[in-house]
This record gives C-alpha cells, sequence and structure tokens, in this order.
C-alpha cells in the first residue's frame, strides 16, 4: 500500500506534491520521493521515512519545474532498502519515472520476459521497478523519436496487457507529460482533480480525494479501470479506455481501514460507509447478546472512531474515549517488524483509568490483522481495572494474505487464519470477541447512490482472488519472500541484483 500523486502546474509543484505526499502519508511511511521536470532537466530526491524528514530546504529548492510525480511507500513486495523508495526512472526512451501502489502478480515471468525480449535488467525485488520497464518497453517498440497522445495510450494498453495483479500509477514521460493509470479490476484507489489560477488549469493525479480538496483541487473523478489519464507539459488532458474494465472491484480493506475517512473512492464516502459499519455491528450484537452488559463503548484510536460512534448509539451505551493517542508514532499495522509493532504499541496508546474501573467495556477497532496491537490494548484495558473486556471488529476475520498491494503476506501472521472465533478470543485475552459479517460490510460500503461496481475485492477475508491466477505455490513463495523474518534479512543486506541467462 503506497500513496501517488502527479502535478502539472502552471508554477512550481515542489511545495505542492510535497503537501499532498503528507496528506497521502497514511498510506506509506517507510519512504517518501518526489521527482519534476524542468527544461529538459529531471530533478529527484528520495530516500527511506517519512515526507517531513526526507524532504528539506535545501532539497526543495533543487526540486524545479511545474510538473512532477510523488510517492510514500510501505514495502509489501521487496524490503525497506531506500533503492526501492519511488519513483524508479528509466533514461530510455525518452526517460520515464513512475510510482506505484499496488502489486503485480507476475513479476517472475515479467522480469525474465523483459530480458529476453528487452534486454532489459531489473536491479531492485521492487514490483514497481518491474511495470516502469514493461511501460518503457512498450514505448521502444513504438519506435518513435517523437511519441503522439495515441502512442502512450497503445504503450499503457500493452502494460494493461501484459501485467497482472493491482496498480494504480502515475508516470512521467520526459518532454510529454503525466500518464496515470488503473488496473481493469480497479483494485487500488485513483481520481483526478483541476484547479483553475490566474495563468490556466492545472491538474492533479491522486491516490486519494483527500490530496485534491487540501490543496484547493477540485475533484473531477475516478480514473475508471483500464483507463488512462494523459495530462500533457502545456496543460492538455485526454483519457482512453486502453483495456475494457473486467469487473469493477475496489479493495474493500481500502474503507476498513487504508483510506482517510475524508476521503470518497469510486463514488463511496469512506467516512459515510464506516458510519454503517458501526450500525451493522451494533444489530449484530443486539442480535446475539438483546441483553448484553456492556456498560461503555470505547474504539481504539483513530480510525474506528467513526464506527464506534454510531455502534454506541444503537446499542443506548455511553461512548468513550479511553486511549489517548501518541500522534508521534505511527500506524502500527503498517510498521516493518513483529518486534518494532510490539514496541509501538504502548508508546502510541495510554488509557485513562476512569473510563476502565469496574466497567464491562466493549473495545471497537476497524479490524484485527496480526493480533499483535489487539491483544496489548486488551491487557492495557485490564490493567486499567476493567470488570471485562469485550472486543469487537468492524471488519471480518482477516484470515488470508493479500497479493494486490496489502501487507497481509503471511497467513501464519495473521491470528484469525486456521482459528475459529472462539480460538481468537482466547488468544487475544477477550472475554467476547464479535466480528462483523462479510455481507454486512459489503452492505454497509456501498453507496445508496449508482456507484458502478460489480464487486469487491475480498481476498484477506475470504480467499476470492480476482485476478483468478493464484494457487497454492504462489501463497507459498509469497510467504518464503515477505515474512518479517524475510524481510530482516533482505534489509540487512546489499541489493541484490538479479541476472537472467539468455540461454
Amino acid at each position: 500500500m503506497c500513496g501517488v500523486v502527479g502535478i502539472v502546474a502552471k508554477d512550481k509543484v515542489n511545495q505542492s506534491i510535497y503537501d499532498a505526499l503528507t496528506v497521502l502519508q497514511h498510506r506509506g511511511q517507510d519512504a517518501a520521493g518526489i521527482m519534476t521536470a524542468d527544461d529538459n532537466h529531471l530533478f529527484l530526491h528520495k530516500k527511506n521515512g517519512l515526507v517531513r524528514d526526507v524532504f528539506r530546504t535545501r532539497h526543495m529548492a533543487e526540486l524545479k519545474g511545474n510538473i512532477g510525480i510523488g510517492h510514500v511507500r510501505y514495502p509489501t513486495a521487496g524490503c525497506d532498502s531506500s533503492a526501492e523508495a519511488q519513483p524508479f526512472f528509466v533514461n530510455s526512451p525518452y526517460g520515464i519515472a513512475l510510482g506505484h501502489n499496488g502489486n503485480l502478480v507476475n513479476v517472475k515471468e515479467l522480469k525474465e520476459a523483459l530480458f529476453r525480449e528487452g534486454l532489459r535488467h531489473i536491479n531492485t525485488q521492487s514490483d514497481s521497478e518491474v511495470l516502469l520497464n514493461v511501460l518503457a518497453h512498450e514505448l521502444q517498440q513504438i519506435g518513435k523519436l517523437v511519441l503522439e497522445e495515441g502512442d502512450i495510450f497503445d504503450a499503457v494498453a500493452g502494460v494493461a496487457r501484459r501485467c497482472k495483479g493491482a496498480y494504480a500509477t502515475v508516470a512521467m514521460i520526459m518532454g510529454y507529460g503525466i500518464v496515470a493509470f488503473r488496473d481493469e479490476y480497479g483494485i487500488r484507489p485513483l481520481v483526478y482533480g483541476k484547479r483553475k489560477t490566474k495563468k490556466g488549469v492545472e491538474y492533479m493525479v491522486a491516490s486519494e480525494s483527500v490530496a485534491l480538496d487540501v490543496l484547493g483541487f477540485e475533484f473531477v473523478r475516478d480514473v475508471q479501470p483500464g483507463e488512462a489519464i494523459f495530462i500533457s507539459t502545456t496543460g492538455k488532458i485526454s483519457s482512453r479506455q486502453c483495456v475494457p474494465a473486467k469487473m469493477h472491484s475496489p479493495c474493500l480493506f481500502e474503507y476498513v481501514y487504508l483510506a482517510r475517512p475524508d476521503s470518497i473512492i469510486d463514488n463511496i464516502s469512506v467516512y459515510k460507509a464506516r458510519l454503517r459499519m458501526g450500525e451493522t455491528l451494533a444489530e449484530k450484537i443486539l442480535k446475539l447478546r438483546p441483553d448484553h452488559d456492556i456498560d461503555v463503548v470505547i474504539p481504539i484510536p483513530d480510525t474506528s472512531r467513526t464506527a464506534a460512534l454510531p455502534l454506541a448509539y444503537k446499542l443506548g451505551v455511553k461512548y468513550r474515549e479511553g486511549f489517548i493517542k501518541n500522534r508521534y508514532i505511527g500506524r502500527t499495522f503498517i510498521m516493518p517488524g513483529q518486534k518494532q509493532r510490539k514496541k509501538s504499541v504502548k508508546q502510541k496508546l495510554n488509557a485513562i483509568g476512569l473510563e476502565f474501573k469496574g466497567k464491562n467495556v466493549l473495545l471497537v477497532d476497524d479490524s484485527i490483522v496480526r493480533g499483535t496491537t489487539s491483544k496489548k490494548i486488551i491487557q492495557m484495558a485490564r490493567a486499567a481495572g476493567a470488570n471485562k473486556v469485550y472486543f469487537a471488529s468492524a471488519a471480518p476475520p482477516v484470515r488470508y494474505p493479500n497479493v494486490y498491494g496489502i501487507d497481509m503476506p503471511v497467513a501464519s501472521e495473521l491470528i484469525a487464519h486456521n482459528r475459529s472465533e472462539d480460538e481468537i478470543a482466547q488468544s487475544l485475552g477477550a472475554d467476547w470477541l464479535i466480528y462483523q459479517d462479510l455481507e454486512d460490510l459489503e452492505k454497509a460500503v456501498h453507496s445508496k447512490k449508482k456507484d458502478n461496481i460489480d464487486r469487491f475485492e475480498t481476498s484477506c477475508f475470504n480467499a476470492d482472488y480476482i485476478s483468478g491466477d493464484i494457487d497454492k505455490e504462489y501463497l507459498q513463495g509469497l510467504e518464503d519472500m515477505r515474512n518479517d523474518n524475510s524481510k530482516k534479512k533482505r534489509s540487512s543486506k546489499v541489493t541484490r541484483i538479479d541476472f537472467y541467462n539468455a540461454s
């Protein structure tokens, strides 16, 4: 899971891209990067760390030009090496930079084909570098000294035919402009907007609509599955359905946790979806335990607040803020490494004892993934004097790996995998555990308006992989490569360079 942004403006874009990345920081806290173009020169700065730490005044001053792209990264594929920070860049053909949110599921085949057909070498383990080189190879095949708009769309169509998986992508082609495109299922979000200035109209592409809002851009619409948007250096915008949309299937977990509540994804308000999650979860509680003994509902800050408030109202019990969050600690779910996640929970939250002492407490969280945070929080509630600790998840049990760009790669690291709900509750130390039903979650997220969504991508809940090409062998290979121990080993070594023998 990452955040991408691209801007074509009438003035310098460095500050605007920086501001957009800070708004999208929740999508990735491992690395950040910006690349701009000015007068046939490209300027790049990227590094591991938060946006505020990566970019200093001297870096911003060097990022010249009125066109550029940016990226915030969390390492799902690959490792946390600074070599894998984005945007990536290749100088041939034309000079292309790319930022990518998602994950390709046929990387091995693509790497081999790129070497055999285009003699292209991939220097990192990042699927985003592979995606960039596939785009470069498609543009190279066109074989023109000067590109036309249609050529760029043709190249994106070639990428879509070759790349399987999830991708919401922004790419900058030197001297031409920015092209943004989305996979044929629309798994990862991508939107664009415009802003009128005295010098003319400016355009912006981003992972979430909130980035447009903060920078004063008017939301135009989502980039559709299989569609590409091209914004030329002169500010002309055009679009093409490069490949037919197969089945519009946005990731359901975006609405549960990943996206900011003030974003709108595929015409659905994330905030309103989370309100409805709380209401449907309350209905299930009342159905199972109409004579419940819950004294107070307490959310796990921050993402669960929106669901917890209507849940408390519908149950007819008090809503209280029982935990104070240290806002200088990152989101524990997306922290690399189990040891770091465990350490950060206590640093991140502190319980207010008077809200717990002698009470039957219902803690509400958006989801339970590894269970590390949930277990620690339940222990904190008991230590603060709670009589009973119940735990509610606004999402169903996360039982299966996600292969489309969320860091749920290893089944053995998911607390719900091969466990019943009673076994999970026992492992967490909760007196009672209640999960949202998948059907109720889907109904809660679906907008009352016509949203053109065929179905949601729900594989982490039910192992139904939308691309249809994920088998046990693939998942085992992914587990070997992406579990916490493997990431730790890779990050402690020099970046591996893979070569392919043409024989």
